[in-house]
């Protein structure tokens, strides 16, 4: 690759590439992140116009094994394997997908770090999507908390697991693709055997739709990396894109008011009027 990075200050990683990229939009701003620094330290600025991709490891491994905002189990002994119920030291865990998808991200995904095709494919398409798009990567911390994921990770039960989204299939999964979900008349979904209620019946998945109330039913349908759990692209959906509307609005102001003097501005004391 061909790039340049920067290290940020520590959980505002998200405040200054905003910026970044809002100023220069020929550049491809990608923010590299784990969950301890997104969801915990730098939690109040994960929702971002630029590209983000979380690695959650359910620990704050800069702070030496802290449990961070996105554990369910966090392993807060050092490595020496005294897991924790999230529950009993501050509350419900974060679901970053789902906090993704209430900030209205136009571009949700996740993917883990045992699959690197899906990984990334899942990259190619938060490249190529034109506004803020945010990637959960499952990725193992094998000094402070191995292990975290292996329950749906592991190449032994990955595909009864792991619940692959592809936009306009059923969802359907399992060794023999024997499992689905579907959706009850009063919106909750559920898991399924395909056999029981006939492939006609299963949820049939849209990340398209303008409404992520399905996409955000899909992220809470795991809770925690213990149960079948959806992996790939949740949303994906065109809007306009944060940068462009912010200079298009500047556009209009100087075409209304003609070009001011920030220099002027700034030296003119510390009130002024605005007709």
């Amino acid at each position: 690759m061909n790039t340049y990075g920067l290290h940020s200050i520590h959980g505002r990683a998200p405040a200054i590439a905003t910026g970044l990229a809002t100023t220069r939009p020929d550049l491809d701003v990608w923010v590299v992140t784990g969950d301890g620094d997104a969801l915990s330290i730098g939690g109040t600025t994960s929702s971002t116009r630029c590209g983000a991709t979380c690695a959650s490891r359910s620990s704050c491994s800069t702070t030496r094994s802290t449990a961070s905002r996105r554990a369910v189990l966090a392993d807060v002994g050092g490595g020496q394997g005294h897991q924790v119920d999230a529950v009993r030291v501050g509350g419900r865990a974060f679901n970053p997908v789902s906090l993704a998808l209430g900030a209205e991200a136009t571009f949700v995904a996740r993917t883990h770090d045992m699959d690197r095709a899906h990984m990334q494919e899942t990259f190619r398409r938060a490249h190529e999507h034109d506004g803020a798009a945010f990637v959960e990567v499952y990725q193992n911390c094998n000094v402070f908390n191995d292990g975290a994921f292996a329950e749906i990770t592991g190449k032994e039960v990955r595909s009864d697991m792991l619940i692959p989204l592809h936009h306009g299939e059923p969802i359907r999964f399992g060794a023999e693709s024997q499992r689905g979900v579907v959706q009850r008349s009063d919106g909750r979904l559920e898991i399924v055997d395909v056999a029981e209620v006939g492939e006609g019946a299963l949820l049939v998945h849209d990340e398209q739709r303008a409404d992520p109330g399905l996409a955000f039913a899909l992220s809470r349908l795991a809770n925690g990396p213990h149960q079948p759990t959806p992996i790939g692209v949740f949303r994906s959906v065109e809007r306009s894109e944060y940068g462009e509307e912010m200079e298009r609005q500047i556009t209009v102001a100087q075409d209304r008011r003609g070009v001011g003097d920030l220099a002027t501005l700034f030296r003119s004391g510390s009130s002024w009027t605005v007709d």
